[in-house]
């Protein structure tokens, strides 16, 4: 058991900071919430003299091509998390394990990416750094729970976008409504990626099974993430707007409800 650095909450599994290495409780993990100068330190850049660009040589252009870290760290957690939501079709049906990998991937994956991209672009609207680094411990849990389990039990924290606010607004950091809204793309996205889904659940076979599947995974996320705790999107809009949070939750909830009892 560790302690918050910020707050001395007592954390069981606490979070760390991939550019200090602060540790951190759940609501202080990302950057804006514990002003870590380090990593705004690592962002400042020395003004460059303008000169002719000289040829590039081959090396250069190797380097141009090179992937950025957050699109790295993305797909990393979306192989991860394809695996871990597939791993019951590993031990009951191993025939059928590369396709529902797949659907795995196309579905939980997808919604995963999309939900913090659109933290990502919302981020950047706001004159916001914002990108996505995964959580190497959160990520073996995932792997640890879904195999020890069979696959019918996973806890996934792959990881977080760390968001630092532009020069005009590090000093006092967002306002709870630019957070709020930040926050609030990513269920949004959820949603609008589960009503795609839902469109294609009505065609047959394999089609209709992916449609299905990523509806009903998109809907959850979306809901999941609406819980007003510790660092979860929920919690940032409800701190903003308690109307916003209860006309957007309420309802997804009761469809989720539904969803169960169907």
């Amino acid at each position: 058991m560790a302690k918050c650095e910020i707050c001395g909450a007592e954390e069981d599994l606490p979070f760390v900071c991939n550019y200090c290495n602060a540790t951190l409780c759940a609501e202080h993990r990302l950057p804006e919430a514990h002003r870590c100068q380090k990593l705004w330190k690592v962002r400042l850049k020395k003004p460059q003299v303008l000169r002719p660009a000289p040829r590039p040589t081959y090396t250069a252009r190797r380097r141009q091509l090179r992937i950025p870290t957050d699109l790295k760290h993305l797909f990393i957690a979306w192989v991860v998390l394809g695996l871990a939501f597939s791993a019951r079709y590993m031990f009951r049906a191993p025939s059928i394990f590369g396709l529902m990998l797949g659907v795995s991937l196309g579905t939980v994956g997808l919604g995963f990416i999309l939900h913090e991209l659109a933290h990502k672009f919302a981020s950047k609207r706001y004159g916001c750094w914002a990108e996505f680094r995964i959580s190497p411990w959160g990520l073996t849990m995932a792997l640890i729970f879904a195999f020890i389990s069979g696959g019918s039990f996973i806890f996934a924290a792959p990881g977080a976008t760390y968001i630092v606010p532009g020069v005009s607004k590090y000093a006092h950091g967002l306002t709870r409504r630019e957070n709020g809204l930040i926050s609030l793309a990513g269920p949004l996205t959820n949603l609008a990626v589960a009503a795609a889904f839902q469109v294609l659940s009505r065609s047959e076979g394999l089609l209709g099974l992916v449609g299905l599947v990523g509806y009903q995974v998109n809907l959850w996320l979306a809901a999941f993430n609406l819980i007003p705790l510790g660092g979860m999107d929920g919690r940032k809009i409800l701190s903003w707007s308690l109307p916003v949070w209860l006309v957007v939750t309420i309802p997804l909830w009761i469809l989720v409800a539904l969803q169960l009892l169907l």
